[in-house]
């Protein structure tokens, strides 16, 4: 594994890793409870700032709800949708990806032509549609955006299977008799799984964003969910009079795909030997 590799690994993995905890331990870290209204402490600034309160460290909101806790708990939902969809697109667009690639024929013209078609919707527009069609809650935004999103996995990862079954190994597999069964799991998926890793990782930012876009039109969680975006859309109605409740949220957002995109660069450079550092 080569030096910059490592190093986009440790850190990406290291705010992946944070904010799994965060999510995990949120009742434990979060201050107060996300939904506790302090109606004779709105839209406080920053504990540092003039007129802040120790008692909420990044202020409050217009409700006077401690922006820290909220931001905390908007984590959990963060990366529940982010591992969720990530892992349900890469298994469908991994399993086509493998079947299309590796069979060919009538398998790979049937699943390409799904693929065509899935790729003509506009993302934003089909998440949009689905979200409206299946309703608001964690599991229909996970399954939407998992719908969306297998096609990245299978255009990708079809591409790279194809090129491994021409490779050496492969004809040689079944000239020893495994099945093609055997053949797909011993030789073709392992070939494959350090560009599925990377996919992952990214696709986790992806997953943020799009949450966050929902939620920020109020087509993701439940109300009482915090959510990041639910929190920018709620605050930009109070940016000049209390821009933190913008600006905290945002970083989140910001902090959670930088580290998920440093992550999948980091673990292509080091996984695929043929990128250069």
């Amino acid at each position: 594994m080569k030096h910059p590799g490592r190093l986009r690994v440790l850190v990406g993995g290291t705010i992946v890793a944070l904010l799994l905890l965060v999510a995990l331990a949120a009742p434990f870290l979060a201050p107060h409870r996300p939904n506790d209204q302090d109606l004779l402490n709105t839209l406080l600034p920053p504990a540092w700032m003039p007129g802040g309160n120790p008692a909420f460290v990044l202020g409050t909101d217009s409700l006077g709800r401690d922006v820290l806790s909220r931001l905390i708990y908007g984590t959990r939902v963060a990366m529940t949708v982010a591992v969720g969809a990530a892992f349900g697109a890469a298994t469908i667009g991994c399993l086509l990806a493998l079947a299309a690639g590796y069979f060919r024929g009538w398998v790979d013209w049937l699943i390409s032509r799904a693929l065509e078609v899935w790729l003509s919707f506009p993302p934003v527009i089909l998440s949009l549609i689905l979200m409206v069609g299946l309703g608001v809650g964690l599991r229909n935004v996970v399954l939407a955006i998992v719908l969306v999103d297998w096609t990245r996995f299978c255009r990708v990862l079809r591409a790279e299977v194809r090129t491994v079954c021409n490779r050496d190994y492969v004809p040689a597999a079944r000239l020893f008799g495994f099945t093609d069964l055997q053949v797909i799991v011993k030789e073709v998926f392992p070939a494959v799984l350090p560009l599925l890793l990377t996919l992952v990782s990214i696709e986790m930012g992806i997953a943020v964003i799009v949450e966050a876009t929902l939620s920020f039109i109020g087509l993701s969680v439940e109300p009482d969910l915090p959510a990041w975006g639910a929190m920018i859309a709620q605050a930009r109605q109070y940016v000049y009079q209390a821009a933190w409740g913008l600006v905290f949220p945002v970083a989140a957002i910001f902090v959670t795909v930088f580290g998920a995109n440093v992550l999948g660069d980091g673990l292509r450079r080091a996984l695929d030997p043929t990128v250069e550092s």
